[in-house]
């Protein structure tokens, strides 16, 4: 096999061939079936040791310019899966180690997720005097569920609140309910389990 990737920051087991990483790539789209952004493939790939940095962001390149996947028209920083790119998948997945793919893919799922529960659960960061104001809209579905309000002294914290609260909003409503209508012994087994 020919071995032609950079591997700085490459996990043991991850890939060190051009053609391994374009063929994940297509694998990745095939699999996941929803558009991904360019930086969120990358991404993908590098926070899971699979693929150095440079390599992931060339290769998807050439998997584009190749029309081996494509971008969306109304949206060119979004790629999916094209016929050419369900035909590579199919083809030549079993090259690829299933632990490699099912990394990419479990991935890439994670990452979806996320920016579900972001999309749906907005948190606000607003300049308040000397400090920040964090809301976080808890939704549920068209409307609103709950929403909070925290004062925090820096920038730094809000960020931290806002990370935090995206981690788990189901979390924080639960515990918060239980809180409002006394049932600590439910805030103790969310906590316990969290």
């Amino acid at each position: 096999m020919n071995f032609d990737a950079f591997t700085a920051g490459v996990e043991p087991g991850g890939l060190r061939s051009q053609s391994d990483i374009r063929l994940l790539i297509c694998y990745l789209l095939a699999s996941v079936k929803e558009p991904l952004s360019k930086d969120d493939i990358v991404m993908v790939l590098q926070d899971n040791g699979l693929a150095n940095y440079f390599e992931a962001a060339s290769a998807l390149a050439d998997v584009l310019d190749k029309n081996n996947a494509a971008t969306l028209p109304n949206n060119p920083d979004l790629c999916v899966a094209n016929q050419t790119t369900m035909e590579i998948s199919r083809q030549l997945d079993s090259t690829l180690p299933p632990s490699v793919r099912d990394r990419a893919v479990n991935g890439a799922l994670a990452l979806l997720s996320r920016a579900k529960r972001e999309r749906e659960n907005k948190v606000e960061i607003n300049k308040s005097g000397d400090g920040y104001n964090v809301t976080c809209h808890i939704s549920g579905g068209s409307r609103d569920m709950m929403t909070i309000t925290l004062y925090t002294p820096d920038l730094y914290q809000a960020r931290a609140v806002k990370k935090n609260f995206h981690r788990n909003p189901e979390l924080v409503y639960q515990v918060l309910l239980a809180l409002m209508t006394g049932n600590r012994d439910y805030v103790e087994t969310l906590l316990r389990e969290y």
